[in-house]
């Protein structure tokens, strides 16, 4: 069998200059009816919608939403290019209840609205202006906002859902929403816990919320008692942080004179439940104390604060984790936590480790004052008076005016009656120094008392790091110190002590004191100025002098500098609140067999320090000579 080939079908190709007119007509027809929709709805929109219909809707809107009565009445003004738009002014809103109370006023809000809708008789809207509100809100005892249950957003906060911590909303109390722009605010809320109301002037805010179940984003400027403050807030879950209800966030507080940052699980209602990362930034505490209408006795000396620490909420309290600690310059590493025991006083604890810390500022910050109490504040002290500490520090250089110390290991205990400083550990001029010191609250002006021991430290290179004049021991050696007062501490000064020191040393050198010149001196004068005549050093090999502290003299009980061939003694009143010396002294042989050659010459010290006025007795010149 033979077969036929069939000639090949031939598929005809429509040119593109053919059918891309068609496309390109279709859609200029399309535009254009879309066009003269849109062209057609503005046009027709104030002869078709009832201006009324728009009024009421939005008063009836803004009723539903807040659950309050809101009244319009001022006239309102639609615009239609080129979106729709009413304006309404002179809104009030009132309670729905018997006395109608005034909750806010509003100058005018201005938000869109569809057309659609509106040609079908009912009204929606979205994007908000709202000018110059003034409203009060109100802060209740459980830390929750007084949101009424009545309105849309209280059903939607109440409705709300924590589903393994994310937010979920039935759709039938969800709702759009778009974006909310406040300008020249004036809210007012009353802490009901509290009993104070916080007014916030000049409130700019810009909100963006798409539906009720969406994320909020939110950036707030606001003034309050002076200070210009700036808010930038964001939440996942909006319905659970307003609902009080533990919620992610994220928040940011600037300032000039404080700054803040949040970051993490929290809960606006119960502060307690709170987990994240936080930091605070105070750069100058007491223009910040000012302004709270607080203020703490030379609280200069504690200039610039900041923190930054992972935060969690613990029994009763907080944890702080990795903690940055910045004071005057001064920074720390270390742990902390804070607790609010029922029935007791605040604590705050923890360990911190500085690299450098001047002890003074933490010492006046937190210690004395806190005991104290606030300068000029309340009979029972300040809020500060509710907070104890037990901190544990460190530091590899520390400042304790006008002493500077290494490898420091303290602490601070602050209770309800005392607080104590002390200083176990460090290493002070080659030795070793401890302190203790030890404030009573009594009436909040209770005193103090300061213990402070030095082994083996070197004196001379502390006289001349500091530059001290006169006649002072330059030795190897060691320092007790033991005083009180009855004052408060922060206004006891030298003349208000009362207590002991004394200073041990051996081989040594007291320069300004020449043995032999002041014999010399003494044959020929009654009185000398001894660095006149004193230009060498009076070398010894034991020093030791002990005096009594009292009303701004120190009471030499028994002072005894011996040489290898001479021996000087003290005793007598250093007045060192004006500067004064009355001390009887004697230079005489270390050996009694060399009184021969080293007899016993008394004398007299007077004039002032640096500067002494040294005279011999009468009658006890030595033999032979002359005035």
């Amino acid at each position: 069998m033979g077969t036929s080939r069939q000639p090949p079908r031939r598929i005809k190709i429509r040119p593109v200059s053919r059918w891309l007119p068609s496309v390109a007509r279709v859609a200029t027809i399309s535009l254009l009816v879309g066009l003269a929709v849109f062209v057609s709805l503005r046009v027709a929109g104030p002869y078709v919608i009832s201006t009324g219909l728009v009024r009421s809707g939005i008063e009836d809107s803004l009723s539903r939403w807040t659950g309050y009565n809101a009244e319009i009445t001022g006239r309102p003004v639609i615009e239609f290019w080129p979106t729709p738009r009413i304006t309404i002014n002179k809104i009030a809103v009132r309670q729905k209840s018997s006395d109608n109370k005034l909750l806010g006023t509003i100058e005018s809000i201005s938000a869109e609205f569809s057309l659609i809708d509106a040609f079908r008789g009912k009204a929606s809207f979205h994007e908000f202006h709202i000018l110059r509100p003034n409203l009060l809100l109100t802060r209740e005892r459980n830390g929750t906002i007084d949101w009424t249950n009545d309105g849309l957003l209280a059903q939607a906060i109440a409705g709300a859902k924590d589903q393994n911590g994310e937010e979920t909303l039935a759709t039938a109390l969800d709702a759009d929403i778009g974006t909310i722009t406040v300008e020249d605010g004036t809210l007012n809320v009353s802490d009901v816990a509290s009993g104070k109301t916080y007014r916030f002037d000049g409130v700019t805010a810009d909100i963006g919320w798409p539906k009720l179940s969406s994320p909020i984003g939110a950036v707030l400027i606001a003034r309050t008692n002076g200070l210009d403050l700036k808010l930038d807030f964001f939440s996942r879950s909006p319905l659970l942080t307003f609902g009080g209800k533990n919620a992610p966030l994220k928040a940011a507080l600037t300032s000039k004179l404080v700054t803040a940052k949040f970051d993490g699980v929290a809960n606006i209602a119960h502060l307690f439940n709170l987990q994240g990362s936080m930091s605070v930034g105070i750069p100058d505490l007491p223009a910040l104390l000012t302004w709270a209408g607080r203020s703490l006795p030379d609280v200069a000396t504690l200039q610039a604060f900041d923190i930054d620490s992972n935060v969690m909420s613990a029994a009763n309290g907080f944890r702080f984790d990795n903690v940055s600690l910045g004071m005057n310059g001064a920074s720390a590493s270390g742990a902390m936590d804070i607790t609010f025991a029922p029935g007791k006083r605040a604590k705050l604890g923890g360990t911190l480790a500085f690299d450098q810390i001047n002890f003074k500022s933490l010492f006046d910050a937190f210690v004395v004052r806190l005991v104290a109490g606030e300068d000029n504040g309340p009979p029972e002290g300040g809020p500060l008076q509710a907070l104890d500490l037990d901190l544990r520090l460190s530091a590899k250089e520390a400042d304790l005016t006008p002493f500077r110390l290494s490898n420091v290991g303290a602490s601070i205990i602050v209770s309800s009656n005392e607080a104590r400083f002390d200083i176990g550990d460090s290493q002070f001029e080659g030795g070793a120094l401890t302190a203790h010191i030890e404030t009573t609250r009594g009436d909040f002006d209770g005193g103090g008392k300061l213990q402070m021991s030095i082994r083996g430290a070197d004196f001379a290179g502390l006289v001349e790091r500091l530059d001290l004049k006169g006649p002072l021991p330059l030795a190897t050696g060691s320092l007790d110190l033991a005083v009180r007062t009855s004052l408060p501490i922060w206004k006891a000064g030298p003349a208000d002590v009362t207590g002991n020191i004394r200073f041990r040393a051996k081989s040594g050198s007291l320069p300004g004191f020449d043995t032999e010149a002041v014999r010399s001196e003494a044959a020929k004068t009654d009185f000398f100025a001894l660095n006149a005549v004193s230009h060498r050093a009076f070398a010894f090999d034991s020093f030791d002098i002990a005096a009594d502290l009292d009303n701004g003299a120190a009471q030499i009980r028994g002072g005894r500098i011996e040489g290898p061939a001479e021996t000087i003694t003290l005793s007598g009143v250093i007045p060192y609140k004006s500067s004064g010396l009355a001390l009887s002294g004697k230079i005489a042989a270390t050996d009694p067999a060399n009184d021969a050659a080293y007899p016993a010459l008394p004398f007299f010290v007077g004039g002032s320090w640096p500067d002494p006025v040294l005279s011999a007795l009468p009658g006890n010149q030595p033999p032979g000579t002359t005035k």
